[in-house]
């Protein structure tokens, strides 16, 4: 591995800064999930007790509260069976969830895995330089 040091300043900066610009696009994109497909989300998911509980207030809370109801809900539809064991998500319903929405859920948490994953490589890339 060559040392970082040695790269040019250009490809240094967008290599320890892309983790940062890459969560401010997730974050644009958790916002614009919360403000233009949260109706359909709750719709699909009317038999979940999470939605059941929180619905009404879902979207409501200002920009936070937002970006963790997003953040849930992708992890419900990302690992399906510990939300189903828990009781937050009805089984029929992620069965009759929409593949469109899916996929832009599954959007979401690659844009959030990728952030990190990217972030442990800058971490260890400047650590053992």
């Amino acid at each position: 591995m060559t040392n970082i040091d040695t790269w040019p300043p250009w490809v240094a900066i967008i290599f320890a800064g892309g983790p940062f610009v890459l969560e401010l696009v997730s974050i644009a994109y958790s916002l614009f999930l919360s403000h233009r497909h949260l109706d359909a989300i709750k719709e699909a998911l009317k038999n979940s007790r999470y939605i059941y509980l929180w619905g009404p207030s879902l979207g409501r809370r200002g920009y936070i509260w937002s970006l963790l109801e997003m953040a849930k809900i992708t992890g419900m539809i990302a690992m399906p069976r510990t939300y189903i064991r828990i009781g937050d998500l009805s089984p029929i319903d992620y069965e009759n969830f929409p593949p469109y929405l899916k996929r832009l859920l599954n959007l979401h948490l690659a844009m959030i895995v990728g952030t990190g994953v990217w972030l442990i490589t800058v971490f260890i890339v400047l650590k053992f330089r």
